[in-house]
């Protein structure tokens, strides 16, 4: 091991003297995340707060690093569970599968990020055909014990063996129905020792060996099951989803069990210190009877509210109440707790830091600061740009006539609408071929993923709040409703039949409304969102619950702009969408596309000018543009009075004002056919022809096309320079900025910028006005970006079009590569996210930031700023806060996320300082 190596990290396939790969729960704390997981990490802070936790011990990240790399544990990793596991069974007085007596451990997964229902758990480890029987002899009861040992080997055999699942489920259907019973807890002894058999039998035919009875070799296995289910195809795709990396491991925990399927006084919860869907303070969650965990998440079996705990254990739910209170206090924000109660003993068997609805988190960071738990600072942090823009999509319109159809638990707000499907390959096949689809099932597992991320919304008929589907939808926004009772979902038949008979079949259209639970036939149109209509001023503050939301919006994005470094600008073409950008806090235009003013009646003229063939006629063309583009630029002067208004001067392909090739030469043939005059259309055709590219991106457009047509850019330059002018006239404030695009080399800008400072003293002389217009260009060239510091001579700002820049530096056409290879790319792993969506940091972003750095080596005034889209990206806003630009510019409708995360990024940049 090198002198510099970290000594708790070890070398792949070998034991590092000095290393620990086992940590007991009472060794560790909630700092050691990377090191033990979110889940061992928390179970040692629970331990060292006192509350009653399960005895167990951890295995590192670290350890599943060197198995998967190595495809071998680390040579000491056996010795160190055998001893963790020795100081466990002396202090719990038993042995690991025991016949008498038997010590029970479940392992489970354990990340540094939640990734709920993504990896693997395997309860009741050590059970056998002989440890079965002393433990229904030590809790009196022969049920519970048949139930656990049929649990372990359906779990193990799915988990570890690699069995299909709906083998065992089968069975155990056909178990009910020989019973003639709806649920499992109907089950005798008799049936499930029968059930026991019978699963046996799966596991023997399926893998050619029997049940493993060694509890020792049961523990081993799970073990490494844990640790290859971090490369499960399932959480491959959850962390591209959300963008966690490949590279971290998990850890697995190894808890002694305890039962909540112990009878009507035992069972087993999940609860929550403020409800993760809307954020209010109260009693949330859910509570089975006679039950373990899984029950509760795969929502197998209909839960009771979290409250009825009162009525049913009152001493157990007092306490309950109690941890809650010191968890919350403790992490200063919303925890998620899973609970087991074993004949009236509570137990905590894990907690977390919550996921949440978008609502929720502005609402308890809000509540959180109010209560003097945490400050503005750290308010900032548990909010982002995403959440953001998910409380920005419409609602559905209340006052609309609608057919509802069932009602259940709100789960994950948001308005959705599509085509229902029932199974997650019809999901993502639909959605593919651009279909809108709400996914229907009875409930949700694992493997369903790639549905719930293909469609519009979730749909589920059991569960709860902390059933599979809730919990992941709300993790990605989705909009869910779960525990639709009254709703029969058929899967096999592809179909839902409602009260009254009515039946939803595959491809009928409903609508689901994850706030109220509604569900409803057909489509229910929408309406804004209250937050947006917050942002363009039509709502203000007030008393219910979606001013109430509207109140915490506000004072977040309140905090973001007190803190942010980082100004918000808009990509804005007109006048309107400049007075929209300006309502939703825009502090200036960063890039004003000026190809797009002509476009309708006015692409003629610039057809024109582009194919006259003298200078009259090429006079005569401008002549008539002048005016038109004066007025624009009046117009969005005045709708931007006071803010910078960065016009980015003509840089369109050139065949975008061009006609047709191909319908161009079909007129001239068939003119021709027909003996008809067509000398114009012959004479442009030839134009056409001259002027055609086969790389129209890379051709002649931008700072090429204003120097090969003389008298272009100087009349976009004299509109402007006219339109400052009348404004300053009429007692207004324009700053306009005249930006160059694709330059590749500073001379080009400086015979375009010596021409436009000739046209603007010009217009200085004529209307008697001095005129500010600062002369910068685009950075969208790796050329440009690598010569930024010769370019600065010539330039007052640098905007970074990083679309045009990714597209350069990658060899990528956006127009096809997104619909060609994209999405095979993002399922390998090639990219964790499209480069065109969050900004390429290592490539793109290296090249932005030497550029910057020796732009401003130049000229130490240079203003930097970015207009592509990535300047709305929320992640690129905070490498854009590093690498020390001064503005991003983005849609209006993006503009709220930047300038959150502009605040964020300061904060977070504020708080690295600190460290």
């Amino acid at each position: 091991m090198s002198e510099n190596k970290d000594p708790q990290v070890a070398e792949h396939g070998k034991s590092v003297e000095g290393v620990k790969f086992v940590y007991d729960f009472t060794e560790g704390n909630k700092d050691l995340k990377d090191l033990l997981g979110g889940k061992g990490a928390n179970l040692a802070e629970m331990t060292n707060l006192g509350l009653p936790v399960p005895p167990g011990f951890t295995i590192t990240t670290e350890a599943c690093k060197v198995y998967l790399d190595s495809g071998e544990e680390p040579a000491a990793l056996r010795d160190e569970v055998s001893a963790h596991l020795a100081a466990l069974e002396e202090r719990m007085g038993k042995r690991l599968g025991q016949p008498d007596d038997p010590l029970l451990v479940s392992v489970r997964s354990g990340a540094k990020f939640s990734m709920p229902g993504m990896m693997d758990t395997v309860l009741n480890i050590g059970l056998s055909d002989r440890s079965v029987q002393g433990l229904a002899r030590q809790a009196g009861d022969e049920r519970f014990a048949w139930d656990s040992y049929r649990r372990l080997i359906q779990m193990f055999g799915k988990t570890v063996l690699g069995v299909d699942g709906d083998l065992f489920e089968d069975a155990l259907e056909k178990a009910k129905e020989a019973k003639g019973v709806a649920v499992d807890t109907e089950l005798a002894a008799a049936d499930l020792k029968k059930l026991v058999t019978t699963f046996k039998k799966i596991v023997e035919k399926e893998t050619g060996r029997a049940f493993p009875q060694d509890p020792r070799e049961q523990m081993d296995l799970a073990i490494r099951a844990v640790f290859d289910s971090w490369n499960g195809d399932r959480a491959k795709l959850y962390r591209r989803q959300e963008r966690i990396p490949h590279d971290l491991g998990t850890a697995v925990n190894v808890c002694s069990m305890v039962f909540g399927n112990l009878g009507p006084d035992s069972g087993t919860g999940v609860a929550f210190t403020r409800d993760p869907a809307s954020g209010h303070q109260g009693v949330y969650g859910d509570y089975l009877q006679n039950a373990q965990g899984e029950d509760v998440v795969a929502g197998i079996r209909n839960t009771v509210p979290l409250a009825e705990l009162e009525r049913i254990d009152k001493k157990s739910y007092d306490q309950l109440l109690q941890i809650m209170e010191t968890l919350e206090n403790h992490y200063k924000d919303l925890c998620d707790i899973e609970f087991t109660i074993e004949r009236g003993r509570l137990w905590m068997l894990q907690t977390r830091v919550g996921k949440r609805t978008a609502g929720a988190a502005f609402r308890i960071a809000t509540q959180l600061v109010d209560q003097g738990l945490i400050d503005e600072t750290e308010a900032l942090q548990r909010v982002t740009g995403a959440q953001l823009a998910q409380l920005m999509f419409p609602r559905f319109d209340e006052s609309a006539k609608v057919e509802r159809i069932g009602r259940g638990i709100a789960a994950s707000p948001g308005a959705a609408v599509g085509k229902a499907v029932f199974d997650s390959y019809t999901a993502v096949k639909w959605s593919r071929s651009g279909e809108k689809v709400i996914l229907i099932r009875r409930e949700t597992n694992p493997d369903d993923l790639d549905g719930m991320i293909a469609a519009e919304g979730i749909l589920t008929s059991r569960g709860g709040k902390t059933s599979h589907a809730a919990v992941v939808a709300r993790g990605m926004g989705k909009t869910c409703v779960c525990g639709a009772e009254e709703l029969e979902v058929d899967t096999k038949r592809r179909r839902m039949t409602v009260p009254g008979g009515h039946v939803v079949e595959e491809g009928d259209v409903i609508s689901i409304d994850g706030s109220t639970g509604r569900v409803y036939l057909g489509e229910v149109p929408v309406v804004p969102s209250p937050v947006v209509e917050y942002f363009e001023g039509r709502m203000h503050p007030g008393a219910d619950d979606a001013d109430e939301l509207v109140e915490a919006v506000h004072r977040m994005m309140s905090f973001a702009d007190r803190k942010r470094r980082l100004r918000v600008r808009a990509n804005a073409d007109n006048a309107e969408d400049a007075l929209r950008a300006r309502r939703f806090g825009a502090q200036g235009i960063g890039l004003c596309r000026t190809e797009h003013m002509f476009l309708g009646d006015r692409r003629e003229l610039v057809e024109r000018l582009i194919l006259a063939d003298t200078q009259a006629e090429r006079e005569e063309s401008l002549k008539e543009l002048l005016p038109l583009q004066k007025q624009d630029f009046v117009q969005l002067f005045e709708a931007m009075d006071g803010l910078p208004v960065t016009i980015r001067l003509l840089d369109p392909p050139l065949h975008e004002f061009l006609p047709d090739i191909t319908d161009l030469s079909v007129r001239v043939a068939l003119a021709e056919a027909r003996q008809e005059p067509h000398e114009n259309e012959l004479r442009l055709l030839q134009a056409v022809h001259r002027l055609h590219e086969q790389n129209p991106m890379l051709g002649l457009r931008g700072v090429r096309l204003g120097l090969v047509i003389p008298g272009l850019f100087t009349m976009q330059v004299r509109a402007i320079a006219e339109a400052a002018a009348e404004r300053k006239a009429a007692k207004g404030d324009p700053r306009a900025e005249i930006m160059i695009p694709l330059v590749g080399t500073v001379q080009e800008l400086e015979i375009v910028r010596e021409e436009a400072d000739r046209v603007i003293e010009e217009v200085q002389a004529a209307t008697g006005t001095r005129l500010k217009l600062s002369i910068g260009t685009m950075i969208e060239l790796p050329r440009a970006a690598l010569t930024a510091g010769q370019i600065a001579e010539a330039a007052e700002f640098f905007s970074f079009g990083t679309n045009d820049l990714t597209q350069t530096v990658w060899g990528f056409s956006r127009d096809d590569v997104e619909a060609s290879f994209f999405t095979a790319y993002l399922e390998k792993g090639i990219f964790g996210v499209s480069p065109f969506e969050t900004i390429d940091k290592d490539g793109v972003g290296s090249l932005v930031a030497s550029a910057a750095k020796a732009g401003r080596a130049t000229r130490p005034d240079l203003k930097l700023g970015v207009c592509g889209e990535h300047g709305g990206d929320p992640e690129s806003v905070h490498f854009f806060h590093e690498v020390g630009l001064d503005y991003v510019s983005c849609s209006p409708f993006r503009i709220p996320v930047a300038r959150l995360e502009a605040g964020r990024a300061a904060v977070q940049a504020e708080g690295s300082d600190h460290r």
